[in-house]
């Protein structure tokens, strides 16, 4: 802080050396000490204030920086906690996939499983009933063990494909539920054999290619013919199902398959099994139709789509798509 002396002269004035400018320059010059006294003793005040407001700022740094060392504690809790509800998160969704890998490794199982019995229902709701039966044809008997299948249509009834040889073993997998209707891929014996008696007990109609009848009548005469033809390019709608009905001649010329698209399904008969074309006994009937039906009405399918066969496993589109040039 600067102050600025006055001068001695002023206008019209000459300095004197008499008493009184003495006098007046002692009070000038002790006026102008007690003005320096208290500019110094204002410094000395705005020091100490601003020593004050300085310590009073340490002092809110200080807090600021604890305040931040909390929030990066509590911050650091927080990411605790997450990575910790993230890693439990992460377990129970490991443990789930395991045991669905369980799950569908044991329906694989289930699937290649070649014993009488039954498998299923799958996530489809459908359930697969192997029964051991005789298989007569050109004279020789084949002991086989076929496939039915039964497919929920709702929650009250079910379709039935290609009932074999036990008809009581396949109305224990049916249960309380009513039959709509039993479908025939063709007139062979493993197709058609309970047929007659599920359709007795639960007054469901049969569906069968008008040119299966003469197989039909070997198995269960001419007193009751099915009461629904069934041929290639038609359709069935039963309940909720929506059921394509494919052409499939080869192994016989009225064979079909039934294709449900809305499960991602086709039952394709004796035309098509897991890793080859089906044979009729231990022989081909009519080996190039039968391979122009499965290239033209099956592998043409989304290849998803899952294949089940009236014996063996199930198998998909896909997976036979790559054995077909094997075939040929």
């Amino acid at each position: 802080m600067f102050w600025k002396r006055k001068s001695k002269k002023q206008d019209g004035q000459e300095a004197t050396d008499s008493a009184v400018e003495v006098a007046e320059d002692t009070t000038e010059e002790t006026g102008e000490e007690a003005v320096e006294t208290e500019a110094k003793d204002d410094a000395a005040k705005t020091e100490d204030k601003a020593g004050e407001r300085t310590e009073e700022s340490d002092k809110a740094e200080d807090a600021d920086a604890d305040a931040e060392k909390d929030a990066d504690a509590e911050s650091a809790d927080g990411a605790d906690e997450k990575d910790g509800a993230e890693t439990a998160a992460k377990a129970r969704k490991s443990e789930k996939a395991d045991e669905s890998e369980e799950e569908s490794k044991a329906a694989d199982e289930d699937d290649e499983d070649e014993e009488v019995g039954v498998s299923g229902p799958d996530s489809d709701g459908i359930i697969r009933v192997r029964t051991a039966g005789t298989f007569e044809f050109d004279g020789e008997k084949f002991e086989v063990i076929s496939n039915t299948w039964i497919i929920e249509a709702d929650k009250d009834g079910v379709v039935i494909i290609d009932p074999a040889h036990d008809a009581e073993a396949i109305m224990e997998a049916v249960g309380d539920r009513e039959v709509y209707l039993i479908a025939c891929t063709n007139g062979y014996g493993p197709h058609i054999e309970s047929a007659l008696k599920i359709a007795e007990e639960t007054e469901a109609d049969i569906a069968l290619h008008p040119r299966e009848m003469r197989a039909w009548r070997r198995v269960h005469g001419a007193e009751r013919r099915p009461e629904i033809d069934v041929e290639g390019e038609g359709a069935l709608d039963i309940a909720d199902l929506h059921i394509d009905v494919l052409a499939l001649p080869g192994t016989t010329s009225g064979t079909v398959g039934f294709y449900v698209s809305q499960i991602g399904a086709v039952f394709s008969g004796d035309t098509l099994r897991k890793g080859e074309p089906g044979m009729v006994g231990n022989t081909y009937i009519d080996y190039t139709t039968q391979l122009a039906s499965i290239g033209e009405n099956l592998l043409s399918l989304p290849p998803d789509t899952r294949i089940f066969p009236d014996r063996g496993p199930s198998t998909t589109v896909e997976a036979e798509g790559r054995n077909f040039d094997s075939w040929v």
